[in-house]
């Protein structure tokens, strides 16, 4: 196999896998991003599975390092140690939150710990921080007793009897005498006490402000007087916890305006918050007031967004994580030498580039494959096809294989949109929140391209534009029924006009708009 190729076959398909330093030396920037993540605003980073949310927050937290700031990393995925404890549903919600809130802060105590204990620069004063974060930890494991107190009276009595007796015979002839006596005394002593049965158990107690006031203090005692704190995997936290755990950190973190929160989520996995009766009440973190959602990594590099970007991201990042496998016997001295020695063609890049539909992940295993199938020749455009073909059964179709209601809406927008009006995208009113589409969404197979966008003959409305995956079209590439274009519109002579996405003005594309009740009241698709 060509050493390039071998190299190839060595990337890891997941972030874990690195270490903080390949990660760091691999990120790509796009965009704004950079700026974006090191700004001091409390945000939530949304991306769906595989678009680079680890990778980022490990950027992140390298940066932040090698600038002295004291930072924490907090993996959602390996909070607890009693084993699915916060899904037991025979444990109460309540109980649930609680044990959540206590470990999530201790494993904010025992980073923090952490970070003082291992100062190999002595730049944190352990005297002043020590009893801080002892108290941290005294606060946020406080336990109380839930349950009846009863007291009880108790009256005790005693009496003692002293008993002395006495008997005597004496015989004489000319007189018998017998002589008896009994000396008896009687004491009596009363005892009266109360005592009280505690009747509960044990649980835990967390105060939100007096935490809040622990945390504050500790921060003012860093010398860098600031603290960032970057969860990651929360889609991972049951979805009934998740506003608990947000509202946690809305009253503890958040009101601390040196503490920076990043949240790394799948936004069609999260509940960040629960609305209350009253006016204006919720629990949890509302988005856009308490924390920013200024980004979501699945815009950022999707080809049909902004393909020239796409094209320099993806050959930025196939560059990038060679070179931090790369051996002695691959020299990489520019990216477009790379990118010539990796592929025939640059047609065969740039179908690699399109069948990532933006999404590293799908990217990293892709090209794998396809190294794997050119083996000692140049990754060729069948070769791309032939791979994309490959992980889209493999991977994304698994995903729906127990769902059959979300595969017939696959089937059946594959129909209308690729097989009716020969394109690959559509719209969908953006007020509609369909399971099915989301669940779609969450599987990689549907791609958001545009949200807000308006349609003719439609003044007012909304829509999203969504582009189905490269998978569920390659096989007709080479066909007669291969796609035409991204999108269609029937002109009024009845024919079709295919196009790429306008990039300001959608308002033309009135015929590719998506009728979801046509689908459920489609009987070949009832269930």
């Amino acid at each position: 196999m060509r050493p390039l190729n071998d190299c190839l076959l060595k990337l890891s398909k997941r972030a874990e896998k690195y270490t903080t330093e390949q990660l760091a030396s691999s990120f790509v920037d796009v965009g704004p991003l950079s700026s974006l993540l090191k700004n001091s605003d409390n945000q939530i980073i949304y991306g769906r599975r595989g678009t680079g949310k680890t990778h980022v927050l490990s950027y992140l937290y390298s940066h932040l390092k090698s600038q002295d700031v004291p930072v924490l990393k907090i993996d959602m995925r390996t909070m607890g140690s009693t084993g699915g404890i916060y899904s037991d549903p025979d444990i109460s919600l309540s109980e649930r939150a609680t044990r959540l809130l206590s470990d999530t802060l201790l494993a904010i105590h025992d980073e923090l710990l952490d970070i003082v204990i291992n100062d190999k620069n002595d730049i944190y004063d352990l005297s002043i921080l020590a009893p801080r974060l002892d108290k941290l930890a005294d606060d946020i494991t406080d336990v109380q007793v839930a349950g009846k107190i009863t007291t009880i009276d108790k009256e005790n009595s005693t009496a003692a009897v002293t008993q002395n007796s006495t008997f005597s015979t004496a015989l004489d002839i000319s007189n018998i005498s017998i002589t008896a006596g009994q000396d008896l005394q009687t004491r009596r002593e009363d005892d009266l006490h109360s005592s009280r049965e505690i009747v509960g158990e044990e649980k835990l107690r967390i105060h939100f402000g007096t935490v809040a006031k622990d945390l504050k203090s500790i921060v003012a005692a860093l010398p860098a007087k600031s603290l960032w704190v970057l969860i990651d995997e929360w889609s991972e936290i049951p979805l009934e916890l998740q506003p608990f755990l947000a509202d946690l950190l809305r009253r503890t973190l958040y009101p601390t305006s040196e503490i920076t929160v990043k949240i790394a989520a799948i936004e069609q996995r999260c509940n960040f918050q629960i609305s209350l009766d009253s006016a204006q009440s919720y629990i949890g973190i509302e988005i856009g007031a308490d924390a920013a959602a200024s980004l979501n990594l699945d815009e950022f590099m999707v080809f049909d967004n902004n393909n020239e970007q796409a094209k320099e991201f993806f050959l930025s990042l196939l560059y990038e994580h060679v070179k931090s496998v790369a051996g002695s016997n691959v020299v990489l001295t520019s990216k477009s030498k790379f990118r010539s020695d990796l592929f025939t063609q640059t047609g065969a890049f740039e179908e690699f580039v399109r069948a990532s539909e933006g999404v590293p992940r799908d990217a990293i295993n892709i090209i794998g494959i396809s190294a794997q199938k050119a083996n000692e020749k140049q990754i060729s455009i069948p070769n791309v096809r032939d791979s994309a073909r490959t992980w889209y059964h493999r991977s994304k179709t698994q995903a729906l294989s127990a769902d059959d209601r979300a595969s017939s809406l696959l089937h059946w927008i594959i129909n209308v949109v690729i097989g009716e009006r020969r394109s690959k995208a559509f719209l969908v009113h953006s007020n509609l929140s369909d399971p099915l589409i989301n669940k779609l969404y969450d599987s990689r197979i549907l791609h958001l391209i545009k949200e807000g966008v308006s349609a003719q003959k439609q003044p007012g409305q909304r829509f999203n534009v969504f582009s189905l995956d490269y998978g569920c079209y390659v096989d007709l590439l080479s066909t007669n029924r291969a796609p035409k274009g991204l999108m269609s519109d029937e002109e009024d002579s009845g024919e079709y006009e295919y196009m790429d996405v306008p990039k300001t003005d959608f308002r033309s594309i009135r015929t590719s708009i998506l009728n979801m009740e046509e689908f459920y009241c489609d009987k070949s698709f009832n269930f």
